[in-house]
């Protein structure tokens, strides 16, 4: 007659809870063996590949890998194969380059990662502005410097009202908060939104007229249609840059918020520029 193995008693690990004890059985080896394996690759990856950060680098690795140099390397080499089209967006007339299907097809798709990168912050992803912020709507025909890709090429290179380009587009309205007094800048107002719309005050419109006269019209035309070369927006289009009603308008003419956009002549290369005149012009704004 055989005997019945004795069962071996698991030691506890001493913990109880609620009266329930638990046992300390070892780990699978199969386990074991895999995390072993896990610190041998860990320290062999350490020794062979960039790993441990220090003050101003990484370990760089016996193998020299690196993955910023790879990207680098990939960048040189897309620059590389775009050089010849990118010479060619160059040295072609702006007014040319519709005329050729390659290059617009490149522009048009080069250009809009421009914008994505360096333009979307400010005007939306979509290009449709923020009103009220100063941001122009590039979707719209209502163009201040231009709408031609001669001239949104001029605005991009050397931006509006910076101080780091000689040639940058400029136009001041001043704070006629500082010139008339609160009853004439209400005036006008009213004035101003009569010219595309219904006035909150129907009865100061025509002493609105006779302020805008004597303090508007030089910029903004006589018929408030505004002057586009020196970014005079304008008034009769239901159009505004920032933010229509008359708080707003009132807002703006007494104290005159003038935008600044910067000059990208000396952050992007020529080629992008053009590309991203080309994309902007393609919206439908352009002319």
């Amino acid at each position: 007659m055989s005997k019945k193995p004795v069962k071996k008693e698991v030691p506890t690990t001493g913990h109880s809870w609620d009266g329930i004890e638990e046992y300390d059985n070892p780990m699978p080896r199969w386990w074991l063996w895999t995390f072993y394996a896990c610190i041998v690759f860990a320290i062999g990856y350490s020794i062979a590949y960039p790993a441990w950060p220090m003050i101003n680098r990484a370990t760089p690795g016996l193998l020299g890998y690196s993955t910023r140099q790879d990207g680098e390397a990939a960048l040189i080499a897309a620059a590389q194969a775009n050089d010849v089209i990118n010479t060619k967006l160059a040295e072609t007339e702006l007014a040319d380059i519709s005329k050729d299907p390659e290059l617009v097809t490149y522009a048009t798709n080069a250009g809009a990662a421009v914008f994505r990168t360096w333009c979307a912050q400010c005007h939306g992803s979509g290009a449709a502005g923020v009103q009220a912020n100063g941001y122009p709507n590039l979707l719209d025909d209502d163009w201040l410097w231009g709408g031609a890709i001669d001239d949104i090429h001029t605005t991009i290179s050397h931006g509006i009202r910076n101080t780091m380009d000689d040639d940058a587009r400029y136009s001041e309205m001043p704070a006629f908060g500082d010139i008339l007094e609160q009853e004439q800048i209400a005036q006008v107002t009213n004035f101003v939104m009569s010219l595309s719309g219904d006035a909150d005050s129907p009865d100061m419109i025509a002493d609105g007229a006779i302020v805008f006269e004597e303090n508007c019209a030089a910029c903004h035309a006589e018929d408030g249609t505004g002057d586009r070369a020196q970014g005079a927006p304008n008034l009769t289009d239901a159009v505004w840059l920032y933010g229509d009603g008359y708080d707003h308008i009132f807002a703006q003419i007494s104290k005159a918020r003038n935008g600044v956009m910067p000059n990208w002549n000396t952050r992007l290369s020529e080629p992008e520029i053009r590309a991203v005149s080309i994309y902007v012009h393609s919206l439908g704004g352009g002319e």
